[in-house]
């Protein structure tokens, strides 16, 4: 990473501390990107650089997991199976980065506080999907229907592990949020088994 691109992070985790620091104490509705810029000491317009909303500020790892989909190679020829293996891994390896950011349990938590926030999470999953699955079939790597059911396969494993994480943490439980995308990802292999569907 070069100067720039460190400079860009290091803003970047400032709004975001900023927005999660005032969900946490005024809620949704009381905060403005107005206050948040001013708490993390930039302009509106350099919020709105990094973020399209209060939300996505709070809940980005969505956005972060679409720029690791949409930027992953992937071999000609390779079988839909094997496309879908290595969307996982990207998946995979966004998962691993998130679990090293210390904002996921605070995330978490207004996750379960904050409905609107769960609305933003819905609506930016909704965007990852046609993303994905229109890249995918742009590239001809998969046919259209093909490339929808992956791009959902990847959106629900992210999704399952987040919740399930999510539910532990508000139970009291310590869980590790990496073992449990392994679990999903294990779930999905168990229930998209060619014997499951009888042909």
């Amino acid at each position: 990473m070069g100067k720039r691109d460190d400079h860009k992070a290091a803003t970047r985790r400032q709004i975001q501390q900023a927005t999660l620091d005032l969900l946490e104490t005024a809620g949704v509705e009381s905060t403005t990107v107005a206050s948040i810029a001013e708490r993390a000491g930039v302009s509106e317009r350099t919020f709105f650089r990094y973020y399209d909303s209060k939300e996505s500020a709070a809940v980005p790892g969505q956005g972060e997991l679409l720029d690791a989909l949409l930027s992953r190679e992937l071999v000609p020829g390779a079988s839909p199976a094997e496309i879908l293996r290595e969307l996982i891994d990207a998946c995979r390896q966004q998962f691993a980065y998130e679990v090293e950011q210390v904002q996921f349990k605070r995330i978490s938590r207004l996750l379960l506080r904050e409905p609107r926030l769960l609305q933003a999470v819905s609506r930016q999953e909704m965007h990852l999907v046609d993303a994905v699955s229109s890249a995918l079939t742009e590239r001809a790597a998969l046919t259209r229907m093909q490339a929808q059911l992956a791009a959902e396969l990847i959106a629900c494993t992210w999704r399952v592990a987040w919740q399930c994480f999510a539910r532990e943490e508000s139970a009291g439980r310590t869980s590790n949020p990496a073992d449990l995308f392994e679990q999903a990802v294990q779930g999905l292999s168990v229930i998209t088994a060619p014997e499951a569907f009888g042909r």
